[in-house]
């Protein structure tokens, strides 16, 4: 069996979430089939590795376009594979293409969709009409939709009601316990301004409306003055967003000293280094299919503070692996809590709840990475997505 992989994201341009699943999910299957991975960009030297270049005549025209341009070229090279395999919205036109140009399978791992996350018209411009349509075309005639979490599952069919449910499955993101473990290296956390010594909140992620960081911002306001903030945030999607970030960032540093926002991507040792000495690991995500930087911050043995949306409630256990807390949202796409003020004080009385008792933090982060060692390993995850390969290719070979 030879599957094609196509993805926007691969080594050494990973930014996020599905970068990662991308990557390992290719590893970890490439130890039983044959695999080939159709990325953008030049990819790291491997066999069987492609990197795709937007076409020369649209690299100066909306991103999107730029992007569907790509994902032709890549649709022809698909020649010869069993079945295409496509993440995100970024690549899903060229797993259509290729289905029906080649007569394969085509299915779609969803790490979000377009109409929850209506902000990406502040990036795209006219180009989120443009990547709104790619997905929902390829999604309609896609022969099996992989959801990262059953809460994503939940929003497949919620924004794309003519799906046929059967057709919707979920397989989780995975880690890889062995790269993401502790690391106490009190030397790393101080080279990098850091005190680990203090007690410690941390946020890792990029600088995007999803990611709630201006709710935790507020947050922190009502946290005890001596807790110390790290704010592992960089690639923001608006100069808009970026400066909204910036503004309640230096509101904070000048109302407290322990405030250290860190911009530069870290390497992984660093940020194991961070996470491991961080008390809670915070979570304030307005929508999040399921969010592996909860399982590496929970491999890393700390305790998580996240929003009860999306997938996160099946990652972080309520009580067990860390706290989930409630929050109430408008139902328009955007994901904004309908009482900002409640999301806000609910999100630092469970913070302040696991900063006041260090042993139940100990005890959160030594059931987290129990649990991702138990449940989200990478093996498993490729076995089950390997398995929806055959029964597709089955159900072709007996229609």
């Amino acid at each position: 069996m030879r599957v094609d992989v196509i993805s926007r994201e691969y080594p050494p341009h990973v930014y996020g979430g599905a970068g990662v699943h991308v990557t390992e999910l290719v590893r970890a299957m490439r130890a039983n089939i044959d695999v080939a991975v159709r990325c953008f960009d030049e990819p790291i030297e491997e066999p069987n590795t492609t990197g795709y270049d937007v076409p020369e005549d649209l690299r100066d025209r909306n991103a999107a376009l730029g992007f569907l341009g790509a994902n032709v070229r890549m649709a022809a090279d698909v020649e010869g594979a069993d079945l295409v395999h496509s993440h995100t919205w970024y690549a899903n036109q060229a797993g259509n293409i290729a289905a029906r140009l080649h007569g394969i399978p085509h299915v779609i791992s969803a790490h979000s969709l377009e109409p929850l996350r209506p902000w990406k018209a502040e990036q795209l411009g006219g180009g989120y009409r443009l990547s709104s349509w790619m997905e929902r075309d390829a999604y309609e005639n896609a022969d099996r939709i992989i959801a990262v979490s059953n809460g994503m599952r939940r929003d497949i069919l919620r924004c794309y009601p003519q799906l046929d449910p059967d057709k919707v499955v979920t397989i989780y993101n995975g880690i890889d316990t062995e790269c993401w473990h502790p690391v106490d290296d009190p030397e790393i956390v101080r080279s990098l301004g850091v005190n680990p010594d203090h007690k410690t909140v941390i946020f890792v992620g990029r600088i995007t409306r999803q990611k709630g960081l201006p709710y935790l911002l507020r947050a922190v306001r009502e946290l005890p003055a001596d807790v110390q903030i790290v704010l592992c945030a960089g690639a923001p999607d608006t100069p808009a967003i970026e400066r909204e970030v910036r503004e309640l960032v230096s509101v904070l540093q000048a109302e407290r000293e322990n405030v250290h926002w860190i911009s530069d991507h870290l390497p992984r040792e660093q940020i194991m280094a961070l996470l491991t000495a961080a008390d809670v690991f915070v979570c304030p995500s307005i929508y999040e299919p399921l969010g592996i930087v909860n399982l590496e911050a929970m491999s890393c043995g700390t305790a998580v503070v996240g929003s009860g949306t999306g997938g996160i409630p099946e990652v972080v256990q309520d009580g067990v692996t860390g706290r989930i807390v409630p929050i109430e949202q408008v139902q328009d796409g955007t994901g904004t809590p309908t009482d900002p003020d409640k999301y806000i004080a609910d999100l630092a009385s469970a913070l302040n709840e696991v900063l006041a008792d260090p042993e139940l933090a100990a005890k959160y982060g030594q059931a987290g990475r129990e649990r991702v060692e138990r449940e989200f390993t990478w093996t498993q995850i490729a076995d089950q997505t390997i398995e929806l390969y055959r029964t597709i290719l089955a159900e072709r070979a007996n229609s």
